[in-house]
């Protein structure tokens, strides 16, 4: 019992890490490292209560909240502005079509404070609903309905009306 328990949380980690790994990263406006921090600890956190969120309706709903809330619980840290100063950040190999695009927006999440970033993407990277959204961060519907608004229109400040010319036709 105990292996085939092990097995399904195995296969479920293996299934929501990829997806996990890429909110983190919007989350964390592009620090990957932070993100695989989050994601594992996200996923020991899932792995110590799977006898139960298993049984759960939607355990992959379960985990992205764990996820959203682990990344709020990090922000509040005095620790967690802490940046190495000797080190260079990762720098992207220009491969991808829409690195424009996905670096300007980036920049635009990491001006946002994070609990307005972590209900930007909740509801529009994760489409999410407003109740689901509010259960994640911990808040009431109207506050996320109010973060929302106010963290779209900072970003329509910050991106401006340049951004079309990023869009894909």
């Amino acid at each position: 019992m105990r292996q085939a328990r092990a097995d399904e949380y195995a296969e479920f980690a293996a299934a929501r890490a990829g997806h996990l790994y890429r909110s983190a990263c919007l989350l964390t406006a592009g620090d990957t490292h932070l993100a695989e921090d989050l994601v594992q600890e996200t996923l020991g956190r899932v792995y110590v209560r799977w006898a139960r969120v298993s049984r759960a309706d939607n355990p992959a709903a379960y985990a992205q909240t764990v996820l959203t809330r682990t990344f709020l619980a990090h922000r509040r840290r005095r620790s967690s502005g802490e940046r190495a100063v000797e080190a260079f950040p990762d720098v992207p190999d220009g491969s991808g079509t829409d690195t424009p695009l996905r670096l300007t927006l980036l920049q635009a999440l990491a001006r946002l404070p994070a609990k307005d970033r972590a209900v930007v993407v909740l509801r529009y990277w994760e489409d999410r609903s407003i109740e689901e959204t509010a259960g994640a961060v911990n808040a009431s519907s109207a506050a996320v309905r109010t973060r929302c608004s106010r963290a779209l229109g900072r970003l329509r400040e910050l991106l401006g009306e340049d951004i079309g010319e990023y869009a894909r036709p």
